[in-house]
């Protein structure tokens, strides 16, 4: 039996249309690691969420929003970048690629990468994500694309790199966009790295979004909105576990709290209880006793050197092609391939 046989018995295939169609994991893989991971990482005397569960419906509406906030910059800096990397991708590209998106990204940042591939003939766009929306954002892409064909896979990240490492031989162009990757802690990001290198084949390039040391203020700021949207979406999370997990959280008895570490380079995100308190998790079998200021760890979002991420790359064993920078030195984007 091949590889890809196998592994289409680990999914479920839905059809929407000849032009689109998405693979889901059979049962409730995705839901049981919800549940058990909230068991785990909250279950401790330094409690966390991982920020990939964030990305519920409503947590996906208010992302969007936070990069439409002024104080955020990440997003417009990435936009403006792309701008001028579409018109430079072309020379990067032997043949005809396919666009594989971790996270079904932005309408924007997406469209901006298709439109440097080859717009007149076929596409196929690959996103990856944990979250269903991806769905709703292929069919408007689909609208707008007449060439353009779409497999959505509804898992996580190394759940969908395995799933596209046997899938067919033809080249990929692996993105990942934003700053997501400054969430991973340095070992978990290495590892997440070398998962993206061992899926990709001869010719394939790989494009990572990475965030740069910038001032303190200017940092803060974009963590701490005046809208306070950021602070609606870190509660959001709570919202989430309340909904599928049978807990009980009272979101007015937290606040958002995030702050800039100089010596780390990295924002920590929290959530704050504001009351000593308690609350039951029940898919989680957990009950929780919070005290006044205890801190719940939500996110962390580490920025780096220039010279960091190319000697990063290196090691994991990518070769780099190109990095683009904005005007201000906020952001790059570097263009890898496989040695």
């Amino acid at each position: 039996m091949s590889d890809i046989i196998q592994k289409n018995l680990d999914y479920k295939k839905y059809v929407i249309d000849s032009r689109l169609k998405y693979f889901k994991p059979h049962a409730t893989q995705i839901e049981k690691t919800f549940a058990d991971e909230i068991s785990s990482s909250m279950n401790r005397d330094s409690k966390f969420i991982s920020p990939k569960f964030f990305y519920d419906k409503k947590g996906s509406d208010l992302f969007e929003k936070i990069c439409t906030a002024p104080e955020y910059y990440p997003t417009r800096t990435e936009i403006s970048i792309l701008e001028k990397l579409q018109h430079e991708l072309p020379s990067f590209l032997d043949g005809d690629f396919r666009l594989v998106e971790l996270g079904s990204g932005s309408s924007v940042k997406t469209r901006l990468l298709l439109d440097a591939l080859s717009p007149q003939n076929n596409m196929e766009y690959f996103p990856i994500d944990i979250s269903e929306i991806l769905a709703e954002s292929s069919e408007q892409l689909l609208r707008d694309y007449e060439n353009l064909s779409i497999t959505g896979i509804i898992d996580t990240y190394e759940g969908g790199l395995e799933f596209l490492k046997t899938y067919d031989e033809q080249k990929n162009l692996i993105i990942f966009l934003g700053s997501s990757y400054g969430n991973f802690s340095p070992l978990d990001g290495y590892k997440f790295l070398e998962k993206v290198h061992s899926t990709m084949k001869p010719g394939d390039l790989f494009l990572i979004g990475l965030d740069l040391i910038k001032e303190k203020k200017i940092l803060e700021s974009a963590y701490n909105d005046s809208q306070k949207i950021t602070a609606k979406f870190n509660l959001n999370v709570l919202s989430r576990i309340n909904d599928e997990l049978d807990a009980d959280f009272n979101l007015n008895n937290f606040s958002h709290h995030a702050i800039y570490n100089e010596k780390d380079q990295r924002i920590e995100m929290y959530l704050k209880s504001l009351r000593e308190q308690s609350v039951v998790i029940s898919k989680s079998n957990l009950q929780l006793v919070l005290n006044k200021d205890e801190l719940i760890h939500t996110e962390h979002s580490h920025k780096y050197r220039l010279s960091e991420i190319h000697d990063l790359l290196d090691d994991v064993g990518f070769e780099l092609k190109h990095t683009w920078l904005d005007e201000k030195k906020h952001f790059s984007l570097s263009l890898v391939s496989k040695i």
